[in-house]
């Protein structure tokens, strides 16, 4: 059987009563989205071209930089985004329904590592603890500019030295040393001088206190992306349903 003569045919866009503004909703969204993914992903091609000797702190995932992590999140939520947009404008039902899950996957793996991380707290600790004294040891070495740049700047910029303590610096030269930049005043060789020219409060802990300060901010930004991930859920449910609808009636 045909549609409705009043019902306009094959357009959810063109609901009046039923639908009002609500399709534009999941049409806005994903676009939205896909504009934040590209951004993302700009930063971290910006920070790749830019920042390119600046790598991780850590030796068991030398892959895990800043600039990689921006490019690959910003790539997965721009594809998210596009998918969700083609879905919005050509009303198809399995690209919205592909949009739901892959935003609910996203959605359920977030709230999945946030709960892993609270509760397993002192774990982390220790494990990012031995695994950052490990990568003192390839600091200065062949083909570790970026670990070794990465290790200069945090202590240059938060005062500290070493991960607990200046002392780890003891172990990565068998002497009484550490890197220049844990000096109170740089210099060239200021490493190789008394401890009291030396910064003492441990990076570890001190870059940890530096999140907990900033704890609100981060916890502000994670409720607004969950509430848009949400709606975006919430929107991309409702056009996928309004599609079936009008399949159905017009069938």
């Amino acid at each position: 059987m045909g549609c409705h003569s009043g019902w306009p045919q094959g357009s959810v866009l063109g609901w009046s009563g039923m639908c009002g503004w609500w399709p534009h909703c999941p049409l806005s969204l994903p676009r939205r989205s896909q504009l934040g993914g590209c951004g993302i992903l700009g930063v971290g091609i910006w920070l790749a071209a830019t920042q390119g000797n600046f790598a991780t702190l850590s030796s068991s995932f030398p892959s895990l930089s800043a600039a990689n992590l921006l490019i690959v999140t910003g790539t997965f939520v721009m594809a998210i985004g596009f998918v969700g947009c083609i879905g919005a404008i050509k009303e198809n039902k399995c690209l919205l329904l592909t949009f739901f899950v892959m935003l609910l996957l996203v959605f359920l793996l977030e709230a999945t590592v946030t709960t892993l991380f609270f509760a397993c707290t002192d774990k982390i600790d220790r494990y990012a603890q031995r695994d950052l004294k490990k990568g003192l040891h390839l600091y200065g070495t062949p083909g570790n500019v970026g670990l070794t740049n990465a290790w200069s700047i945090i202590q240059t910029d938060f005062r500290c030295c070493g991960v607990s303590n200046y002392t780890d610096w003891f172990e990565v030269y068998n002497a009484t040393r550490v890197p220049d930049s844990c000096c109170l005043e740089f210099s060239e060789g200021c490493g190789l001088h008394a401890p009291g020219t030396w910064w003492k409060a441990p990076c570890y802990e001190t870059v940890k206190m530096w999140l907990q300060e900033n704890l609100l901010a981060v916890g502000i930004f994670g409720l607004c992306t969950a509430l848009i991930q949400i709606l975006g859920l919430t929107f991309a449910m409702t056009m996928y349903c309004q599609v079936v609808k009008a399949d159905t009636y017009c069938a």
